[in-house]
């Protein structure tokens, strides 16, 4: 690749200006927000793809993901921006600079970027600038592209999804490419399911700042990895083809860039209530010859067992045919009533989620009539269907840009589960593993070769699967799951951090995979609780992964463990008790968990949090560590080592400090808590000032079933006051958002003689629950005045409406 050099103004526009690069590449700045910008650069003048399907701009404050059209969205719109004015000054060799009023930019040769950003003092700071020794290259033959940024001592660099490892990215390498990555390590594999190419950058004095790499070719980020004489320290992103196009944003704090950045890509899609509570799956009940029966027998147990659950998700085996998976065909040996065994698990209240694959293997019964319909994704050379491994065989890829691809998935998904009453769809294996780059997709009527789009299949096949299950139940919201995909998949399902490993190390770095993706703006995720792959977890394991996976907003239980056992909550009788517990537990936090769930949706606020997110004046809560936020008030630290007895916790500056959840006792913020544990211990503090929405006896998800609220405070110990929300609705009304809930108001102040509450609930929604239980810690001893009527603890009054 050669380095980009020479550059002159060749026009200002309306929303930033145009630079031409070596007298023949084109390079715009757009000026979209005070605080955003974005670079774009087209090699000779031309765009290697003209589209963008991650960029959907969300307004703040919308109640609704945005999206956009299905062929894509023009690399040159800028609507959804404010494009507020700026200015261009020519200061001759001191380069250009181009200023809003939070922003500066300045440009100079050889072709570098310098950017600063208004501080709460009125000074500009650099918070970001190219690398001065060669800052843009770009291949001579291809569209191979490279940019290069400074690094800074005491930068944290955050994001890129779910990569493995420790939450802070610096001093290493990281390839995006979607692999099906069964049985990773949660510490050291790359790469894995999916292609988040966003970072977000905590300086040491002036602020934080967000790139994102719009572009869905492979690429590589090098944070500190690579050295090299010739150049100060400086890390870099390559990519092998796609253009050079990135969205540059200033924030104040990294709260701010993760809530901007989920914006850009659209905002997060707001499920069912169902879809928080406790999911079971296994792939081998349906690999079993008798996988109905198996299946049905799940639903069976978790009443003997008294395990709440909502729903089970169906693994592949039910379409095998031999050893081998065929989407959309049922093994009627297997499951001889697709209809009766839907039937089954909707009498009890549980819900089914069918596994779906966008391969065909080669003998599949449809193969032949999907290649004569041009349905697959082609090869370079001919008009043949593109071949590639998969389970075991060889087969084709659908081609999701295929409007004839998505009507023929569709009316599958429609005749082959929404007819049996199989009502959600887990949309998995489709990482799209097609090598061949060149390979053709139909592009909406303009042919895309597959190595520039292929993360952003999976987000096509969701999006596919997503509009038939609307068009099934259009008065339901839709539940999908996807293994794979690209910033925009977060508008339509749920994800996880796939097919990981057994182990105790798994937990904790699959705490911090999912903050990662937390951070880099998928918000409703989780992992495979108990290991996919490998031995059956020992009963110790078992438990604290449990006690961990409730206090994630996808709580399931899945395995393929080698023996052919199966993670579930009775696989051992001496400690199902204890799994019990916890899985309660989730229940109980039910409503505090929805409420999270709807500020995700509506204020673009993270449900896992890592505890610098809230608390970023403490620099001890930047060291790694296993501890984490559910929402902004719940400080979950589980154990994560085996034979442990005691477990040591930092809690976060803060002046209102942190209660200990079973205990009672308030701790002091900045300090460090040692507690003994047993096996049934869940470590868990609460922020103080908190109230903490809470239901009572639980099994089921069900706004219906949730009948009795209480409303646990946590005070401040002196003067402080702060406001609390709930959000109920009917746990699947389409109009939810628009009025049809509850919305509970729970103010609350303190001083150092008494505690006051004022609650009241607004919206047209009215709760099972009408009367609410307001209990304060053991530890607490001053009164309570509960809209001015002085009451005792655990009373129980109506919530009046605003």
């Amino acid at each position: 690749m050669k380095t980009l050099h020479a550059f002159r103004l060749a026009r200002t526009l309306d929303a930033g200006i145009e630079l031409l690069v070596e007298n023949r590449h084109l390079l715009t700045v757009f000026v979209l927000e005070p605080q955003l910008f974005r670079v774009v650069l087209r090699k000779d003048g031309q765009f290697r793809l003209g589209r963008s399907w991650s960029v959907a701009p969300k307004a703040e404050g919308s109640l609704t993901p945005a999206d956009v059209a299905w062929e894509g969205r023009s690399r040159l719109d800028v609507s959804g921006f404010s494009c507020p004015p700026f200015t261009v000054e020519d200061r001759g060799e001191a380069g250009l600079v181009l200023s809003t009023d939070a922003l500066r930019l300045t440009i100079t040769a050889p072709l570098t970027f310098v950017w600063e950003a208004r501080q709460a003092d009125g000074r500009f700071l650099v918070f970001a600038e190219d690398r001065p020794t060669g800052a843009y290259m770009l291949d001579v033959k291809s569209h191979a592209h490279a940019h290069y940024l400074n690094r800074r001592k005491g930068e944290k660099v955050y994001g890129l999804g779910e990569k493995a490892g420790d939450l802070e990215r610096s001093g290493r390498r990281y390839e995006m490419r979607n692999l099906d990555a069964m049985g990773y390590d949660a510490r050291t594999t790359d790469p894995l399911y999916k292609h988040i190419p966003v970072t977000i950058t905590r300086t040491p004095d002036a602020g934080t700042f967000s790139v994102f790499y719009d572009n869905l070719a492979g690429c590589w980020f090098d944070l500190g990895n690579e050295l090299d004489n010739y150049h100060k320290p400086y890390r870099s992103y390559r990519a092998e083809d796609g253009d050079l196009d990135y969205y540059m944003r200033w924030s104040p704090s990294v709260l701010d860039a993760v809530k901007h950045h989920v914006r850009l890509t659209g905002g997060t899609a707001f499920p069912p209530l169902w879809s928080l509570g406790y999911s079971g799956s296994t792939m081998h009940y349906t690999d079993a010859p008798n996988a109905q029966e198996q299946l049905e027998g799940f639903v069976r147990l978790v009443d003997e067992h008294d395990i709440p659950c909502d729903s089970f998700q169906l693994s592949s085996g039910y379409s095998s045919i031999g050893a081998k998976r065929y989407v959309f065909t049922w093994n009627s040996a297997k499951v001889p009533d697709p209809a009766g065994l839907a039937a089954t698990f909707a009498g009890a209240g549980l819900h089914l989620a069918a596994n779906i694959k966008p391969c065909l293997l080669q003998d599949h019964p449809m193969y032949q009539d999907v290649a004569a319909r041009d349905l697959f994704i082609k090869d370079s050379e001919s008009d043949a269907p593109s071949r590639s491994v998969f389970w075991d065989d060889e087969g084709s890829n659908l081609d999701f840009t295929n409007p004839a691809t998505i009507a023929w998935w569709q009316g599958n998904i429609a005749d082959k589960l929404l007819r049996y009453g199989i009502n959600s769809t887990w949309n998995d294996n489709n990482e799209f593993e097609v090598w061949d780059n060149h390979a053709r997709c139909h592009g909406f009527g303009e042919e895309i070769d597959v190595g520039l789009i292929r993360p952003l299949l999976p987000v096509l096949m969701t999006r596919a699967s997503h509009e038939v299950q609307v068009a099934h139940q259009p008065d339901t919201r839709p539940y999908l799951i996807s293994r794979s995909g690209a910033p925009g998949l977060q508008r339509y399902a749920q994800t996880w951090t796939g097919d990981n490993r057994t182990a105790w190390e798994t937990i904790r770095y699959n705490i911090r995979m999912g903050l990662g993706m937390s951070l880099s703006g998928l918000y409703n995720v989780g992992h495979d609780v108990g290991g996919f792959a490998g031995p059956k977890p020992d009963p110790e394991l078992f438990v604290r992964w449990v006690q961990n996976g409730i206090f994630h907003p996808r709580f399931t239980i899945h395995s393929w463990n080698d023996d052919h056992t199966v993670n579930e909550p009775w696989m051992y009788p001496n400690v199902t008790p204890l799994i019990r517990e916890a899985i309660r537990f989730r229940y109980r936090l039910l409503p505090y968990l929805y409420t999270a769930l709807y500020q995700a949706v509506t204020a673009d606020e993270p449900m896992l949090r890592p505890t610098f997110l809230d608390h970023e004046h403490d620099p001890r809560t930047f060291e790694e560590c296993d501890e984490f936020l559910i929402g902004r008030d719940l400080l979950v630290a589980n154990v994560v080592d085996p034979g442990v007895t005691e477990r040591t916790v930092y809690l976060p500056q803060t002046d209102t400090g942190w209660w200990d959840f079973w205990a009672g006792s308030w701790h002091a913020g900045g300090t460090t808590v040692t507690l003994p544990v047993t096996l049934a211990s869940m470590p868990l503090f609460v922020r103080g000032g908190a109230v903490l929405p809470l239901a009572d006896d639980l099994n089921r998800a069900q706004a219906a079933r949730d009948t009795s609220r209480t409303y646990a405070l946590f005070p401040a110990p002196g003067a402080a006051s702060g406001v609390s929300l709930e959000y109920a609705d009917d746990g699947f009304a389409v109009d939810a958002l628009e009025g049809n809930h509850a919305l509970v108001r729970l103010a609350l102040t303190s001083t150092a003689s008494e505690i006051r509450l004022d609650v009241a609930r607004s919206g047209r929604h009215d709760p099972a629950w009408a009367d609410a239980s307001f209990v304060l810690p053991a530890g607490e001893t001053r009164p309570l005045i509960l809209n001015g009527e002085a009451v005792a603890s655990g009373i129980s009054r109506p919530v009046p409406r605003a």
